[in-house]
């Protein structure tokens, strides 16, 4: 058995607001953190791998996964369904590995009710000003005009949903958030639930106490 149980990091935030550059930066502090990946009914495209960049199954084998509670949370997207399997994301955690999911508030929710839900931690990661946030949009340079348009109304939608999370970050500064973030993995790792061997290490206690009187 692991010296502790892994976390299932959740990150949520509406698109701009720094969130798959702060999960960059976590990767970089803990090379052992590991992203979730998903599973997709959709064909491969040029250059992914199985296993790697996706897991690819059919539909039907995805609607069992589904029905026999094998997916941590799923949707369909464009006629495709994608969705997070629970075995890989199980083992991880037993072996003592964090694994980060990058989900919408959505998928969050499910996560978090899932049957592994004791070692969920989630947190959402807000802009300082909706001003700001088109201002980031704009500025990385990716997208057109009408889909950061689309972006932004999706955006409040996102916000909508912070209070369903264990921790809300205003991302203001980049480095003060990380360190923000990083210290709230440091002490969940410590949580109680997630450090088996201290029940062991208690009995043991007890016994040297017994021993002594």
């Amino acid at each position: 058995m692991s010296e502790r149980r892994g976390l299932l990091i959740i990150l949520s935030s509406p698109s701009g607001a720094g969130k798959s550059t702060l999960a960059r930066k976590l990767r970089d502090w803990d090379a052992s953190l590991q992203f979730s990946i998903s599973a997709t009914t959709r064909k491969p495209r040029v250059g992914e791998t199985d296993a790697k960049d996706y897991y690819f199954v059919s539909e039907d084998d995805f609607r069992k996964y589904v029905n026999e509670g094998e997916m941590l949370e799923h949707a369909r997207v464009f006629n495709n369904y994608y969705g997070s399997p629970k075995g890989p994301v199980q083992k991880a955690i037993d072996n003592g590995r964090d694994v980060l999911f990058d989900v919408d508030w959505q998928g969050a929710q499910q996560i978090s009710n899932s049957s592994l839900k004791q070692h969920v931690l989630s947190i959402f990661i807000l802009p300082p000003s909706i001003r700001e946030l088109r201002r980031r949009l704009e500025t990385r340079g990716q997208d057109d005009q009408d889909t950061i348009a689309l972006r932004m109304e999706k955006s409040w939608d996102e916000i909508s949903h912070w209070d369903g999370y264990d921790y809300v970050l205003v991302n203001d500064d980049l480095v003060d958030t990380e360190a923000r973030l990083k210290a709230i993995i440091t002490a969940e790792r410590l949580r109680l639930s997630q450090q088996p061997k201290l029940v062991d290490h208690v009995r043991a206690l007890q016994a040297e106490f017994e021993e002594t009187k």
